[in-house]
């Protein structure tokens, strides 16, 4: 324990003789040498005691007042000695204290630098996300563009435009999720394609990627919110022989070209004629399961020769300009080429299933 040595009060001092506060000088001199500076609570204590403005050693320099000549100039000398070794004291205790810090941060064990970094777990990108990109890149190859529009729609972009009439079944709450007298969700990416045909003249080549909502119960193979990929053609000249062309292309450049599909007649507002391409099922190699509903085969788009009313509404001339349109859902072709047989899935952001992604 540091002892604490009294010195006499300011007054007593100024009578002390040079004897006496040579004497004086020589015991703090001990006590210094003796202070042990364990830790910064100690150098604090060390500083206070005798280095500060109020401490031992200041007090010292009072004598000097009664002191002249050759007396004041060797007894202030040494008690200058005595003030610099306290502070070179106090600066040494302080070095060491960082150099042993410095030991102790180094002290570990070594590590090989020239070793590979540990591994540090990356998240994956998601399997809709991988397909979305893999879709546009097959269908860049033959000159599509993507586009992309709001996912809060108005009645023109979503309906009207589009040759859904007043009694449509989409326009009740129980298929559209309505925000407003004249808002909506988006049910298709189809109101991205009309604001393409308003806003640019043809020859019109664009996909329009994104997520489309319905008022649907969330299964195994439905949900409220899903991804369509919807394409459009327009031009001089187009015909259905053209669209059927695109079909194959893009089924033989994902699904290969030993896959087996087929189209049936189908009916949508904006296109006539109307189609659904379907592909024998990749999950049960057309045996029959929960994803092709036991029939061996999987519709996969929905398309057909744009509506001439359609065009009308985006002020482009029919006699002039046809085209096709497509719509492709994201969600069941990831199904089918990654062998998934849960819609829900995708959406519950389960890091094991995520994880099969990494490599894909």
């Amino acid at each position: 324990m540091n002892a604490d040595i009294a010195l006499p009060s300011p007054s007593r001092l100024s009578r002390m003789t040079v004897h006496d506060t040579l004497a004086q000088i020589q015991q703090l001199h001990a006590e210094i040498e003796a202070f042990q500076i364990r830790g910064p609570e100690d150098a604090e204590q060390f500083k206070q005691r005798f280095t500060v403005r109020k401490g031992k050693i200041a007090l010292l320099f009072g004598a000097l007042q009664q002191l002249e000549g050759p007396e004041k100039r060797s007894v202030g000398a040494q008690i200058n000695a005595l003030k610099a070794a306290a502070q070179r004291k106090l600066s040494q205790t302080r070095a060491e204290s960082a150099r042993s810090s410095d030991v102790d941060a180094l002290s570990g064990p070594m590590q090989d630098v020239t070793l590979p970094p540990p591994h540090v777990g990356l998240g994956s990108i998601h399997p809709l996300s991988l397909m979305q990109e893999r879709i546009i890149a097959l269908f860049s190859r033959i000159g599509f563009e993507v586009s992309e529009g709001p996912e809060i729609e108005d009645d023109w972009h979503n309906f009207t435009a589009l040759n859904f009439g007043p009694d449509h079944p989409s326009r009740d709450m129980q298929d559209t999720f309505f925000l407003g007298p004249d808002a909506m969700l988006r049910t298709h990416t189809s109101s991205v394609q009309v604001r393409v045909m308003q806003s640019q003249s043809p020859p019109i080549r664009t996909l329009s990627p994104g997520r489309v909502y319905r008022n649907e119960a969330v299964s195994a193979r439905t949900h409220c919110m899903f991804h369509q990929i919807e394409g459009l053609y327009i031009d001089d000249q187009v015909s259905f022989a053209d669209l059927k062309a695109t079909l194959a292309f893009f089924v033989e450049g994902l699904f290969g070209k030993k896959t087996r599909w087929r189209l049936r007649p189908s009916y949508f507002p904006f296109t006539e004629p109307s189609t659904e391409l379907d592909i024998h099922c990749l999950l049960c190699t057309g045996e029959g399961c929960s994803v092709c509903k036991h029939t061996g085969w999987v519709e996969v788009l929905g398309a057909g020769m744009v509506d001439p009313q359609v065009l009308v509404n985006c002020e482009i001339d029919p006699t002039t300009y046809a085209g096709f349109a497509f719509g492709i859902g994201v969600e069941r072709i990831t199904m089918l080429l990654y062998g998934i047989q849960d819609l829900r899935q995708f959406t519950e952001n389960d890091v094991r299933f995520l994880e099969q992604f990494t490599g894909a």
